[in-house]
C-alpha cells in the first residue's frame, strides 16, 4: 500500500478516535471516572521517519512499527511498562552496490521501487534479490497520565523508555540464486546489522472508557538510536571493511503512535453525581 495512504489513514483514525472520545465523555456527564491501579496490554502501530546520520538513518528510509507494551498505573496515575517494537518496510537508502558489492553483475531499480534485478556468474538466468530494512526494540518505560478533568483515569500522556535497539538490511532470494545470501556465514557481511542502546519518549492523550476495552492513546513518539555495526566485518560500501574500530552514531526517529489499552486487572472504585 502507498505510504501516503498509510499516512492518511493513520492521521484520520487519531483524528476522528479523539473525537469519539470527547463524545463518550459529553454522554457520560453523571460518571466520575475515579483514578485506579490497574495493568493493561497495549499493541500498537506507528508509521516513522529517520533523522541524523547514524547508521540507521543513512541506510534506510520511511517505515511501519507494530508493537507490544504491558503496563502497570498507580493510582496516582504512573505508568511503568515493559515494550517490544517490531519495524519493518523500510525502503533502503543505499545504492545496490553499496549493499551487495561485487555479486551485483547488473541491476535496474524503477522510479518507486529498490528492487535489484540481476544475472549470475555466466550471464544467463535473470534472477530478483529483494531487501529492505528491520529492527527491533525490547525495553522498559515510565510515565504519566495528567487528568483534565473527572475522568481520573484519562489526559495528557506523557511517557519516556530506555532500551535495546537492533536494525539490519533484510535480504529475500525466492531462487536461490545467491549462496552470498543464502549462507548465513556470509549473508552476515552483507546485513550491515547494528545495534545499541535506544531511548524514546512518547507524548500524546489517553482515553480510558468506562467500558475499557474501548481504551486508546494517540500522540507522536521520538527515538534516539546510539547504535554501531556489530558483525565484525562489511564486505561493501562506504564502511566496508573491520568494524571494530567504528564508532557509534546518532539516529533518530519521528512518527503517529496509536495503541489500544485492553485493561486485564483493576482495583476499581467508581463514584457518580446525581443531580436533584
Amino acid at each position: 500500500m502507498n505510504r501516503k495512504i498509510i499516512l492518511f489513514i493513520f492521521i484520520f483514525l487519531a483524528t476522528h478516535t479523539t473525537i469519539l472520545a470527547q463524545e463518550f465523555y459529553k454522554r457520560d456527564r453523571k460518571y466520575v471516572d475515579t483514578a485506579t491501579f490497574m495493568i493493561w496490554i497495549s499493541p500498537a502501530f506507528s508509521v516513522q521517519s529517520p533523522f541524523g546520520n547514524g547508521y540507521l538513518a543513512s541506510t534506510f528510509n520511511f517505515n511501519y512499527n507494530i508493537g507490544a507494551e504491558i503496563t502497570a498505573k498507580t493510582k496516582s496515575n504512573w505508568t511503568f511498562g515493559v515494550a517490544f517494537n517490531y519495524m519493518f518496510g523500510s525502503k533502503v537508502k543505499a545504492a545496490p552496490k553499496d549493499i551487495l558489492g561485487d555479486i551485483l553483475f547488473y541491476h535496474q531499480i524503477s522510479e518507486d521501487e529498490i528492487i535489484p534485478v540481476t544475472f549470475n556468474g555466466a550471464g544467463t538466468n535473470s534472477m530478483v534479490l529483494t531487501y529492505e530494512g528491520r529492527y527491533w526494540y525490547l525495553g522498559g518505560s515510565v510515565g504519566k497520565v495528567i487528568p483534565l478533568d473527572r475522568w481520573r483515569n484519562s489526559g495528557l500522556l506523557i511517557n519516556v523508555g530506555a532500551g535495546f535497539f537492533s536494525h539490519k538490511i533484510n535480504f529475500t532470494d525466492p531462487y536461490h540464486f545467491f549462496p552470498q545470501i543464502d549462507q548465513k556465514t556470509y549473508r552476515l557481511g552483507y546485513d550491515q546489522h547494528s545495534s545499541g542502546i535506544a531511548l524514546n519518549q512518547f507524548f500524546g492523550y489517553m482515553f480510558m472508557q468506562k467500558r475499557r476495552v474501548l481504551s486508546f492513546y494517540v500522540g507522536i513518539e521520538l527515538w534516539q538510536i546510539f547504535s554501531k555495526p556489530d558483525r565484525g566485518f562489511i564486505f561493501a560500501g562506504k564502511y566496508k571493511g573491520p568494524t571494530n574500530e567504528l564508532k557509534r552514531k546518532f539516529s533518530g526517529l519521528v512518527g503517529g503512535k496509536i495503541g489500544w489499552v485492553i485493561p486485564f486487572y483493576e482495583k476499581r472504585r467508581v463514584a457518580t453525581f446525581y443531580t436533584y
